[in-house]
């Protein structure tokens, strides 16, 4: 029966055939202009760059230059990569400048594609960023196609770990920047915490009308914006000791009884009952924790809701020498698989120093969240957002509803003919396994070239030990390092190859039939380099000559037996990362194969009724060894599939609805910042910060409409005491005959102006500029650490609202307001009170004002495949006498830019501590390479 929808379509064609017909005129345009821009000369074709920068500024708009543009792209690569644009490749460059997502199939040359849109965007100076899934792809691509870029006079940069603030700046300063997603995110966060403009390395030192988040093009936009979307990027750091804080919450626990909580040890929960939140509140008042006439759940309490819940966990579920052991005055966890001692590993959000208050040993500090963003909001900062990957249609929703970004299907340059064959279905893992392993032992006879696809690391090194017993030649993909990885997958369309990867590996590199000459003749370089010889040109054509003929003939040999074969050994949750795989075969036209080994006993099965399966199975006769195979049950799975798509679409929607009330809070401060240290003078800004203290200090005191006898006077004077550092006779004023409110407020206004005048004209105008300015900036940096922390402790609490039919997320907007309200009160009060009682003793020195370091951090992604930490799991630099130079490898002081004084020494040249011409460029906050034992900043780079 043919669907209503397929009838509309064959009379209207769908969207995506409309869309690809508007671009057919702007291709044809493109194509007229190629002869004659063959004609130029290389200098010619350049000075279009500059020729298109003045229509620019004349008033000409972007689109107005597409098809010129495009036409001089695409003759620069061929002049530079020996490469010409496909038509389908200019509609893919059409589509990623309209601010959309390419869904283009595996060899269809994307990363070419992309040069198209970052020319013509990266034309208007405002600096066009290129995002890939990992370091090797963003360095790679940068110098690959950056050929193309620096042919036609713009600049080109790459974010790497290693750089320091003053390389990343320069990176940044470029017309187009490489980078993974996450040095774009951490960069952007590390931002965030700097003391000046000038510092901030996004905006690549231009001028502030042109900085800013302008266009990004996401590479494998699915895997970044939706599967790594799962997880926020979270720079941590230690927080003020709160050693009193653990001791005074722990001394409480052992005074509740059992009926005070409700204890699941099987599910590891514990909760407080009813009965039990009213004893704890009273056990915190006595110990002065709570106001007398507060409440345990009062919304400025909520931090210390959270430390009593782990107080009380580790005094009910964690017990010592099973769960942990106290060894040299510390707090050892225990792996509850293994038995062994975890020495380094810390339990985190406070639950550790709640194990080591218990056990009365020294508490070490905690480390909190100093700054977090969710890629999601990250990459809704820029003004404009592109995508490109092979898979993209399936999340269609997901990119529409939370980017704003519409997917469109480009066709592929040649017809695809790869054979996708109905899964086949065992009952039993073990004889999914012995299928498998008779079909390679097939395709190895007949010279077909094989990927097999597996959904997890460990999975890949079962099957790759079990051919190893029958001496099967293999190679195995683990997705951790990326540069050996892509050699690996290069040369997987080697007749009888076989290749193990995980459903994370080979990306960025096409499986070309028969290897990738190219990467095997760079592979031939390196190995001669490794020896110390150097080809001659003469001795590289002829090598190249050779790999090429060889590539040639094994390619005739893998089409003859079918293609490449691609084998997935289960399904994935996602139909995307299913359809991943299947796309390695069949590139540009190349016949291939693809087929899904299942088993009863997979996740995805057993999860979705393969009991019910196997009981029909058994009544059918299916013998051991055999295999179901049919339409229904694709359909069926593909039905299940879409069902966990959506489940994880809500649980990534939910964690973003979350973050947004966090991330309007963080735009308001982030931007308040760049205001305060964009201004020279903030006087004006202290000056409506004291009136609005005493404003609120009056509201409370003497509330509207009551009598003066009603009045907190005494409260009055003992406020503007402590915080003005005035004691003024307001007991008086308020015994005057028909004295108002405003005019009490006006009083103290006069007195505190008067005060604060004499402060300056005590200091200096000019030092108290800098003064202001530091004191601002720093108190509000740690007032909104603090409120981070805050906000966090919050969203783990606050889903018990939903038991007392309230919405958790309503909930958390409410308070989370609050609690902003109440931290922007605070920075007034305490800005207020800094500068009232600064003197001209106290004054710091012109070093000191130099603004302050940024603390301690360390960088964390938690890769929401494995579970594990990113940044943990990286290798770290082999670097002499140098700490970790990426901002996201351990720990790292101020924001990235601890660089090494020997870091950029030049080559060959010793250091000489009596000869800055030896040290090379320094980083202004290491150690001056004098041996001072100063910073650089404030000795041989102190600017003049």
């Amino acid at each position: 029966m043919v669907s209503l929808n397929a009838i509309v379509g064959k009379f209207f064609g769908n969207p995506n055939d409309r869309k690809l017909k508007k671009y057919a005129p702007r291709v044809e345009a493109i194509n007229a202009l190629e002869p004659e821009l063959e004609q130029l000369s290389d200098d010619a074709l350049r000075a279009r760059t500059d020729a298109f920068r003045e229509q620019l500024a004349n008033g000409a708009k972007l689109d107005d230059l597409l098809v010129p543009a495009f036409a001089t792209v695409r003759e620069a690569a061929k002049r530079t990569l020996g490469q010409r644009h496909f038509d389908v490749q200019l509609v893919g460059g059409m589509v990623l400048h309209e601010g959309d997502i390419a869904e283009m199939k595996t060899g269809e040359g994307k990363t070419l594609v992309a040069t198209l849109p970052v020319y013509l965007n990266a034309l208007t100076g405002r600096g066009v960023h290129v995002v890939t899934v990992n370091d090797y792809l963003a360095k790679r691509d940068a110098e690959w196609m950056g050929a193309i870029y620096e042919f036609l006079g713009l600049s080109v940069g790459c974010i790497l770990h290693e750089l320091n603030d003053d390389q990343r700046m320069q990176a940044y300063g470029c017309d187009v920047t490489y980078g993974t997603n996450n040095e774009f995110g951490f960069d952007y966060l590390r931002d965030n915490m700097k003391y000046s403009t000038s510092e901030m390395v996004q905006f690549g030192g231009r001028p502030w009308e042109l900085a800013g988040h302008y266009f990004a093009i996401v590479d494998e936009v699915d895997s970044i914006l939706i599967d790594e979307a799962r997880t926020p990027l979270i720079i941590s750091g230690p927080v003020e000791d709160r050693t009193e804080l653990y001791t005074a919450v722990d001394a409480v626990i052992p005074h509740l009884e059992e009926d005070d909580y409700e204890l699941d040890e099987k599910m590891r929960t514990v909760t407080l009952t009813e009965k039990g939140n009213e004893h704890v509140e009273e056990l915190l008042k006595k110990e002065g924790l709570i106001k007398d006439d507060g409440s345990m759940y009062d919304v400025e309490n909520v931090t210390l809701v959270h430390h009593v819940n782990q107080a009380l966990k580790a005094h009910t579920l964690f017990q010592r020498d099973r769960d942990y052991i106290v060894k040299n005055g510390q707090v050892v966890i225990i792996d509850e698989f293994t038995g062994r001692m975890m020495e380094g590993r810390r339990y985190s959000e406070g639950l550790h120093q709640a194990l080591e208050a218990k056990e009365g040993v020294k508490i070490q500090p905690e480390n909190v969240t100093l700054a977090s963003i969710t890629f999601q909001n990250y990459f809704r900062l820029y003004d404009k957002l592109a995508g490109m990957t092979g898979t993209a249609v399936t999340e269609a929703a997901e990119f529409a509803d939370i980017y704003g970004l519409g997917v469109t299907e480009v066709p592929t340059n040649k017809p695809m003919i790869r054979d996708d064959q109905h899964d086949e279905v065992y009952r039993t893992f073990e004889e999914k396994i012995n299928a498998i392993i008779e079909d390679i032992k097939d395709c190895r006879e007949r010279g077909q070239p094989m990927l097999v696809g597996t959904t997890s690391i460990e999975k890949s090194e079962m099957l790759s030990a079990r051919l190893k017993k029958l001496k099967i030649p293999h190679q195995v993909l683990n997705a951790r390092y990326h540069e050996q990885e892509a050699y690996i997958i290069a040369q997987a369309g080697v007749p009888g190859a076989v290749t193990i990867a995980t459903n994370m590996a080979g990306r960025g590199t096409d499986i070309q039939l028969g290897g990738n000459p190219e990467m095997r003749l760079q592979m031939w370089l390196n190995e001669q380099r490794e020896k110390g010889k150097e080809p001659s040109e003469e001795q590289i054509a002829a090598q190249r000559e050779k790999i090429f003929a060889d590539v040639e003939e094994k390619k005739q040999k893998a089409l003859e037996a079918g293609g490449l074969y691609v084998i997935g050994t289960e399904r994935h949750e996602s139909r995307r990362i299913d359809n991943q795989l299947r796309g390695r075969s069949g590139r540009q036209g190349d016949p291939g194969a693809s087929k899904f080994y299942l088993s009863l006993e997979d996740d995805l099965m057993r999860i979705f009724g393969s009991d019910r399966m196997d009981g029909m199975l058994q009544r059918l006769g299916l013998e051991e060894g055999e295999a179901i195979v049919h339409p229904w049950i694709n359909k069926a799975l593909e039905r299940a599939q879409s069902k966990v798509e959506a489940r994880n679409f809500d649980a990534r929607k939910n964690i973003l609805k979350y973050d947004d009330v966090m991330n309007d809070q963080r735009k308001v401060v982030f931007e308040q910042r760049i205001e305060l240290m964009q201004e020279d003078d903030l006087s004006d800004t202290v000056r409506d910060m004291r009136h609005q203290v005493i404003d609120d200090l009056v509201a409370k005191h003497i509330p509207e409409k009551a009598y003066p006898e009603q009045w907190d006077v005494d409260g009055l004077k003992d406020e503007m005491q402590r915080i003005f550092g005035l004691d003024l006779p307001i007991a008086d004023w308020a015994a005057e005959e028909g004295i108002a409110d405003e005019e009490i407020r006006e009083r103290l206004i006069k007195e505190a102006d008067s005060a604060a005048a004499k402060k300056v004209a005590e200091i200096g105008p000019e030092m108290m500029r800098h003064i202001e300015k530091a004191v601002l900036l720093q108190t509000l940096d740690n007032m909104w650490r603090e409120h981070l922390v805050t906000l966090e402790h919050l969203r783990q609490v606050i889903g018990l609202r939903g038991f007392g039919q309230r919405d958790p997320l309503n909930e958390y907007k409410t308070e989370g307001f609050a609690l902003f309200e109440t931290m922007l009160a605070n920075l007034r009060e305490q800005v207020t009170g800094h500068l009232m009682h600064v003197s001209v003793d106290s004054a710091p020195s012109e070093q000191e004002l130099e603004m302050a370091e940024l603390p301690e951090m360390s960088a964390h992604h938690v890769d929401p495949l494995t579970g594990e930490d990113e940044f943990e799991r990286e290798p770290e630099m082999a670097m002499e006498g140098a700490e970790p130079a990426g901002p996201a490898r351990g720990k790292r002081g101020n924001g990235g830019t601890r660089a090494q004084p020997m870091r950029n020494k030049p080559a060959g040249v010793a250091l000489d501590p009596n000869d800055p011409a030896t040290w090379g460029k320094v980083s202004r906050n290491a150690q001056c390479p004098c041996g001072s034992g100063k910073k650089y900043k404030h000795c041989h780079g102190k600017l003049s």
